[in-house]
């Protein structure tokens, strides 16, 4: 079946990579700000402080590491070394429980976000080199499939270890997410296989390099939309205010990553047969209207019946935004155009995170609409027609 979709070995294996990889991380999210509050007696401004310097760091060097991944002409170093360093501080973060606190939590938190700049760019890269280009869309889709299945698979497991074990302390279950973190490693280092760029393309690109114009018109419309795009956790804190318990919270964004895991290899496939564009621009209307009926909504059945719809949106657009790229920009510079898409991403979704909390309590319309929220709708509406004008010819 998958030969169908012109999935190749590599990108199974990544695949699996990444299934391990997201079920280790995920194992640990829900819990990490429980650990930190309660375990090692951080205050919520440390709490936010720890996961902002971590995120930057995923975000802020994925161009950097994207580019160097093209100069030295190998994917595979980058993605091994990224997953083993994030298989390696799982651990770590479970010993700030016995040693140094959370100093040592801080410092092994930024280095996993850290292994994730590292490979990511390179991974994506290495995904487009390894699928002909009518295909690109199913294979970044299976991918992203693969890997949110671990993501639904991650607390599921972190859970059924709570109930059996009730009295464990939460510092093992980082003890516990560093075996699939490490098999993730193992295996990537094993069965991965680098793909040699054609010979003929001349002295290695620098770290600063030159992109088609259709690329920058694509960075234009992603910065305009992240501009928009706060973090996840702001639909979750909406969540419990209109009255979600904190398991209804925790089932109710499992449907969101359900439908996310389900959808995308075929939406995937849909903007192989009818263009990225469409597919794109229908996850932003998507978006647009989820987040407008988040502002809006007051009822505790609205979450229930948004985040299966939230899933459509990523379904429709991770995967399809990473082939987009690689249509347009050469082979030879790929790892280094992902990794700046993602680093705009990041950089536009930090802003938007700030302007959602610094605008938490406002309202607009007499008060039935939230303002933060009403943001990111109209920032994505605003993106569309920037990326209706990318020429998206393959190369």
């Amino acid at each position: 079946m998958l030969k169908r979709f012109g999935i190749t070995r590599n990108v199974v294996i990544l695949g699996w990579v990444s299934f391990l990889t997201d079920m280790a991380s995920e194992m640990l999210y829900p819990i990490m700000p429980l650990f930190l509050t309660g375990t090692l007696g951080a205050s919520p401004a440390l709490l936010g402080l720890i996961d902002g310097l971590a995120e930057g760091i995923s975000s802020g060097l994925r161009w950097i590491m994207g580019a160097l991944s093209d100069r030295f002409r190998r994917r595979k170093p980058f993605v091994v070394a990224g997953y083993t360093l994030s298989a390696l501080t799982r651990p770590l973060m479970g010993l700030a429980a016995f040693t140094i606190g959370w100093p040592l939590f801080l410092v092994a938190r930024c280095a996993d976000r850290l292994g994730k700049s590292v490979r990511t760019s390179a991974r994506d890269a290495l995904i487009a080199d390894s699928t002909e280009p009518q295909f690109r869309g199913a294979a970044f889709g299976f991918h992203r499939a693969a890997d949110t299945c671990g993501a639904v698979l991650g607390p599921l497991v972190a859970l059924a270890v709570l109930l059996l074990k009730p009295d464990i302390p939460l510092s093992w279950l980082f003890f516990i997410a560093f075996v699939p973190g490490l098999l993730s490693a193992l295996l990537a280092s094993v069965a991965v296989r680098d793909i040699p760029h054609p010979p003929g393309l001349g002295k290695p690109p620098s770290i600063v390099q030159s992109f088609p114009r259709p690329f920058w018109m694509l960075i234009a419309a992603n910065a305009i939309f992240s501009l928009g795009n706060s973090s996840d956790s702001f639909l979750i804190l909406r969540s419990k205010d209109i009255g979600l318990s904190f398991g209804g919270v925790i089932l109710a964004f499992a449907s969101y990553n359900a439908v996310y895991a389900l959808a995308a290899l075929p939406l995937g496939s849909l903007s192989d047969r009818i263009g990225r564009k469409p597919v794109v621009i229908c996850g932003w209307i998507i978006y647009a209207a989820v987040y407008l009926a988040f502002a809006w909504i007051k009822a505790p059945w609205g979450p229930w019946a948004l985040f299966p719809i939230y899933g459509l949106y990523q379904a429709l657009t991770e995967g399809v935004t990473k082939a987009m790229v690689s249509d347009v920009v050469p082979a030879h510079q790929r790892a280094g155009a992902i990794g700046l898409f993602y680093t705009v991403s990041g950089i536009g979704q930090l802003i938007a995170s700030v302007v959602a909390g610094a605008l938490w309590n406002t309202r607009l319309l007499d008060g039935t609409i939230m303002t933060s929220f009403a943001i990111g709708s109209l920032f994505a509406i605003a993106a569309i027609p920037f990326l209706a004008g990318v020429k998206t010819q393959r190369v």
